[in-house]
């Protein structure tokens, strides 16, 4: 991997392109209105990025209606468009250096877990999808032998797809492959703390051989260009990751327009569960720190509630808090960095508002809780409080930080109570030897996404999602196509042979 040095100079160098991609070129906003990208660790700005609003909309609409309906991609075989699909993928692996280098400065997200996990990743679910899409069979219904009825998916039409800023890209990614390779036709609406990657992209997209209109990329903040999509009549389904509040009002969008369909993949306070038996203290109090830690602690399935049985509660928390310790905060170019900065001034308010929270609720702060001295950018130590009531704000609201909340328990019957007693419902973390509990707390669990004995695995192959307030629908997996297609069911009235 470069030196710090390295990436530094050429990040100086990097061309960054702001505008939106529509209809297959790059273009200003129709209002020629931009907004500031601006790099979280040094406040250094990036680029111009082209504020789009209803109007850009709606022009972007009428070309994804327009490429859908002439069938250029709707109707193309699933066997071509998966060999698009996986020239694409090709060209994301192709341009990682860069990308990932977009990406650091776009979010502050450390160059190490950009250029080995985000980038390779998003590749990755572009390519599964159209692997597979020429292997997905329609299906023939049981009826008499009067009947044939036959039952095929079909694309829905235009999708639009709103894309969170803490992995920019490979939640994206994640969208992106079902949409297309489904048949549909796409419209990116990045976070505006994070356009770039997805900007980027969408020349990829085009040079891999996915048509005019077909894929398209709207930067713009969430209350002018997100909410014209969730309203817009013609966009036939809106794909959604980022908070429950958001989450929230697509529904109402959907319900004031065109009953558009509407999945969501939104907040989270995963309970990460550690009994006595737990097979390995010092490989769970790892898997404990990191999946709070890593990303900044800005990941919807971060184990921000980490339950303990009383049995061993002084001994493990100690461990985490070793990890805790070593962790290197700094500039996300250096590829030692471990964690990097908050993704702007907002989000980094918000967390220093909960650690006063949790510092005036009563809980015991043991490591952390400051900003980082000494480094201008929106930094913040990693911060474990102990002592937590459930009840507490940071037990109960996500923070979407590097704030870890200990909370003690029992019996597996209070561990349970407790990780249920939240309006969220993403995923969970279960640590113990006895297999019986294992699957007996995972079947109670209100949760999409259960990890025994590990925390934050996951494969293309597993879908990905929650219950209750964590939103519906699931990505990744063949199950994501559910999302993006319709059932048509076809009757076929068979005479008799004489």
């Amino acid at each position: 991997m470069k030196t710090v040095a390295e990436w530094h100079q050429q990040a100086q160098t990097l061309a960054v392109n702001g505008q939106a991609f529509i209809n297959g070129s790059y273009c200003s906003a129709a209002s020629g209105k931009t907004f500031d990208c601006v790099d979280p660790a040094s406040g250094r700005v990036l680029a111009h990025v082209a504020a789009c609003d209803a109007a850009d909309v709606d022009r972007t609409v009428r070309f994804a209606r327009a490429a859908f309906e002439s069938g250029v991609w709707s109707r193309m075989s699933p066997a071509e468009r998966g060999r698009r699909l996986v020239r694409f993928a090709d060209l994301i692996d192709r341009h990682s250096e860069e990308l990932a280098l977009l990406e650091s400065l776009d979010v502050g997200k450390p160059i190490r877990d950009s250029l080995a996990v985000d980038i390779p990743l998003a590749a990755k679910a572009i390519r599964w999808y159209g692997e597979a899409i020429d292997k997905v069979y329609g299906e023939i219904a049981p009826t008499d032998s009067s009947t044939m009825a036959l039952i095929k998916r079909e694309p829905i039409g235009v999708v639009a797809a709103v894309v969170p800023w803490n992995f920019p890209l490979l939640m994206a990614a994640w969208k992106i492959g079902p949409v297309l390779a489904a048949g549909n036709s796409i419209i990116v609406k990045p976070a505006e703390q994070s356009p770039l990657t997805a900007l980027r992209v969408a020349a990829l997209a085009s040079e891999a051989g996915i048509p005019d209109g077909v894929f398209n990329v709207l930067p713009g903040y969430g209350e002018t260009a997100g909410q014209a999509l969730g309203r817009h009549p013609d966009v036939d389904a809106v794909t959604f990751t980022g908070s429950t509040e958001v989450g929230k009002l697509f529904l109402r969008y959907a319900g004031d327009s065109n009953m558009k369909r509407v999945s969501l993949e939104c907040g989270g306070k995963s309970p990460n569960i550690v009994f006595k038996d737990a097979p390995d203290l010092d490989t769970a109090a790892t898997a404990a720190a990191w999946g709070i830690f890593y990303n900044q602690g800005e990941v919807c399935n971060a184990g921000s509630r980490l339950l303990v049985q009383r049995e061993i509660h002084d001994e493990f928390v100690e461990r985490v808090l070793q990890v805790a310790r070593t962790i290197k905060v700094g500039d996300p170019l250096d590829p030692s960095t471990e964690m990097g900065p908050i993704v702007d001034r907002s989000q980094l308010e918000r967390v220093l508002s909960y650690i006063e929270a949790g510092k005036a609720e009563g809980a015991q702060l043991r490591v952390g809780g400051e900003r980082l001295a000494g480094l201008q950018g929106n930094f913040v130590q990693p911060t474990v409080f102990d002592t937590v009531s459930n009840t507490m704000c940071i037990a109960q609201e996500e923070i979407f930080g590097p704030v870890l909340s200990v909370i003690q328990f029992d019996t597996t019957a209070d561990a349970i109570a407790l990780a249920n007693e939240t309006q969220y419902g993403l995923a969970a973390g279960v640590w113990t030897r006895d297999i019986n509990n294992a699957f007996h707390v995972s079947n109670a669990l209100k949760a999409g996404v259960v990890w025994v004995n590990c925390f934050d695995k996951g494969d293309m192959s597993v879908p990905f999602g929650g219950v209750k307030q964590s939103g519906f629908g699931r990505d990744k997996s063949l199950h994501a196509l559910e999302k993006y297609t319709d059932l048509k069911s076809t009757w076929v009235h068979l005479s008799s042979v004489d």
